[in-house]
């Protein structure tokens, strides 16, 4: 893996805004950052490491592709803010991506702002696509989707250990026409 750094410092913080990681998956260029904010304590390796597994899980996201997701998240792998009949551990998130890519095929990620401080990494997502699959019992007619979600992640040996999440719900049903506007 090479990378190039590019660091700006926070003024009256410990913060230290970098350039991303130029890492490869197999199949995909892994999204980067539009805002990146790195602990300057960190060590440069942990840091990267966090960073990677963060990219990897993200673009799983954007992308769908399920390897990405393996690969980024630790195989006892705990989702904190389970929702109801979705599985725990690494099967969840994989279940979830294959559910909303029916609805949603073209759907994508970007990541809005990455933080990473001690062993966590904070993401602010934003997820554009159209609805032109099947959610439930409805079928799309193409109606654009654009919502966001927060996830914060704990890192442990180079994968994601633990998730928290939010995602605006609210805003994705409505664009689905399954709550009213």
């Amino acid at each position: 893996m090479s990378a190039h750094w590019r660091s700006l410092v926070v003024t009256g913080t410990v913060l230290v805004t970098v350039t991303i990681l130029s890492a490869r998956s197999a199949a995909a260029e892994l999204v980067e950052p539009k805002t990146l904010i790195v602990d300057a304590s960190l060590p440069k390796a942990q840091a990267e490491a966090q960073i990677l597994a963060a990219r990897r899980y993200d673009t799983f996201w954007s992308t769908g592709e399920e390897a990405l997701a393996t690969e980024a998240l630790a195989p006892d792998f705990t989702d904190r803010t389970l929702p109801a009949g979705r599985a725990q551990g690494v099967v969840g998130p994989l279940d979830a991506s294959r559910f909303v890519r029916a609805a949603i095929p073209d759907l994508t990620c970007a990541i809005e702002q990455m933080i990473v401080a001690g062993d966590h990494v904070v993401v602010h997502l934003h997820f554009v696509g159209h609805f032109t699959g099947r959610f439930k019992e409805r079928d799309g007619k193409g109606e654009s989707i654009d919502f966001a979600a927060t996830d914060i992640y704990r890192i442990a040996s180079g994968r994601i250990a633990e998730n928290w999440h939010i995602e605006d719900n609210l805003t994705l049903f409505q664009q689905l026409g399954l709550v009213a506007r």
